[in-house]
């Protein structure tokens, strides 16, 4: 019988790998249901393809005059709440969760109240309420397989290996676009160029955290809650070259090294198939088309945002969460032109010192602390409080 697999966020980078696994394994995989946010283009491509059960479309301003309520046998159902609608039917095995944000939390909770293995991808889950996903997977059949690619190499390296060797965990990062930008230039950097991600090919919301390294502060925040070392024991070093995604150092002095060609395609076939192993080669890249690989420390004066996410991890309870939703709203700020690059760190800083933590027992007081911190950086932003730090 083939598997079932449910989509959020087919028409991202990660949705479009996981599409592409599909075709390759048609005779081991079945798209059951899939989500887009507003590209109702691409959903009907995917919708006649594949011919899924359901298809969501979470945006509330889409015009449903255009797909209506079917297309074929595929029903089409609209708003964000037919996310956790769409991934609960008993023939889906997989849950790949590839929306971005914290859109991405309902849905993920109810996959594993509906006990599904979880490839995901939407870090923000855990990092905005990774005490509470951690409860609840303690009581349900569901499991996690890490898709983002640092976190799944890591996630092939310690499972095999005994944890008294273990040392520490090591997330690499390409260093973004500015890498070698002089500092006194990042004030003056434009959108387009912030765009320009040096490595991979994804969306605008994750390349510009990339480019200020926010989005290796989530991932590490994101590795403490799937793998439960302590910050102290979670490293990230620079490597331009993006063909090590993760390592694992032992006690010993050794490092265990996950390689492999850039390319979504092999995190997200190893989710899929997992606990199997992949029956064929995806890629090949041998070792000797690898080049000088560079491995280099980042500067915190040039990447705050990192800083800033290692603050928020140890200190913990909803202080990961003010740092993501105050991000996203950061993020959205400037794609709108309406702060500089380097005002993204300095709004959530403001938002994190205003905020008082807390450690709720419940999904909705991490909600509310999500709440919270976006209304007060869209109102730092209007009020130009930012521009102080």
């Amino acid at each position: 019988m083939k598997r079932g697999v449910s989509i959020l966020g087919a028409s991202g980078s990660v949705g479009e790998s996981t599409l592409k696994i599909l075709r390759q394994f048609p005779e081991e995989f079945r798209l059951v249901s899939f989500s887009v946010h507003s590209n109702l283009q691409k959903a009907e491509l995917i919708a006649k393809e594949f011919q899924p059960n359901i298809l969501c479309i979470s945006s509330d301003a889409a015009d449903r005059s255009i797909l209506g309520d079917k297309i074929g046998n595929t029903k089409v159902l609209y708003g964000p709440k037919c996310l956790e609608e769409i991934v609960s039917a008993p023939e889906i095995e997989t849950v790949v969760t590839a929306v971005v944000g914290a859109s991405g939390i309902r849905p993920t909770v109810a996959a594993i109240r509906a006990g599904k293995k979880i490839g995901i991808a939407n870090k923000e889950t855990l990092v905005s309420c990774g005490p509470y996903i951690r409860s609840l997977l303690q009581n349900s059949k569901s499991s996690l397989v890490p898709v983002d690619s640092e976190h799944n190499a890591l996630f092939q390296l310690l499972e095999n290996m005994k944890k008294d060797s273990l040392e520490r965990i090591v997330l690499t990062a390409s260093g973004g676009p500015f890498r070698k930008l002089p500092i006194e230039d990042l004030p003056k950097v434009t959108i387009e160029q912030a765009l320009k991600h040096p490595t991979w090919n994804m969306g605008p919301k994750i390349t510009i955290d990339s480019a200020g390294m926010i989005n290796k502060g989530l991932e590490v925040i994101e590795a403490h809650f799937l793998f439960g070392f302590s910050y102290d024991k979670i490293g990230v070093v620079i490597h331009p070259q993006s063909v090590a995604h993760g390592l694992v150092e032992t006690k010993d002095g050794a490092s265990f090294v996950y390689a492999s060609y850039p390319d979504m395609i092999f995190p997200v076939a190893h989710s899929l198939y997992y606990p199997k192993i992949v029956p064929k080669v995806l890629r090949t890249h041998p070792a000797t088309s690898w080049g000088t690989l560079e491995f280099l420390e980042p500067d915190m004066e040039r990447y705050p945002g990192l800083a800033l996410a290692y603050e928020a991890g140890r200190a913990g309870g909803t202080a990961p969460s003010i740092f993501n939703a105050s991000n996203e709203v950061a993020v959205e700020l400037f794609l709108q032109g309406k702060i500089l690059f380097t005002e993204i760190p300095s709004l959530i800083r403001n938002v994190l010192e205003k905020i008082p933590n807390s450690f709720p027992n419940d999904l909705e007081g991490y909600e509310e602390a999500d709440r919270k911190a976006r209304e007060l950086a869209f109102y730092f932003s209007k009020d130009k409080v930012v521009h102080l730090c």
